[in-house]
C-alpha cells in the first residue's frame, strides 16, 4: 500500500510559480511510474504530467506543455511539479498518482491517488 501526500499548492497571480511535491510512504516508490492529475469545480479530472520509475520519460498535457516540469527524487520518495506562467485555467485541486506501468498513469488508471492541494490562479 502506497500513500502519497502532496503540498505546495497556494494562491498566486498569474504569471507566477508554484511547486507541488508529493511525498511518498509504504510500496517501493522507485518501482512506481507518477503522475499529476487535477480537477477544477464542475470539470472531470484530467491528466497533467507523469514520469517513469527512472525519470527517463515524462509527458505532459498539451495545456501546460512548456510551462510545467515533472521530477522524482527516489532516494526522498518525493515527486514534484513545478509550474511556470500560471494561468487563471490552471486553477485546480491537484492530485499526485502512482501506477506501475507508465502507461495505465497517463491514461488515468494508476493505482494510489492522494488527496490534493488547491492551486488557486488569481488573474
Amino acid at each position: 500500500q502506497v500513500q502519497l501526500v502532496e503540498s505546495g499548492g497556494g494562491l498566486v497571480q498569474a504569471g507566477g510559480s508554484l511547486r507541488l511535491s508529493c511525498a511518498a510512504s509504504g510500496g517501493t516508490f522507485s518501482s512506481y511510474a507518477m503522475g499529476w492529475f487535477r480537477q477544477a469545480p464542475g470539470k472531470e479530472r484530467e491528466f497533467v504530467a507523469a514520469i517513469s520509475w527512472g525519470g527517463r520519460s515524462t509527458d505532459y498535457s498539451d495545456s501546460v506543455k512548456g510551462r510545467f516540469i515533472i521530477t522524482r527524487d527516489n532516494a526522498k520518495k518525493t515527486v514534484y511539479l513545478q509550474m511556470n506562467s500560471l494561468k487563471p485555467e490552471d486553477a485546480a485541486l491537484y492530485y499526485c498518482a502512482a501506477g506501475e506501468g507508465y502507461s495505465r498513469v497517463i491514461a488515468g488508471g494508476p493505482k494510489y491517488w492522494g488527496q490534493g492541494t488547491q492551486v488557486t490562479v488569481s488573474s
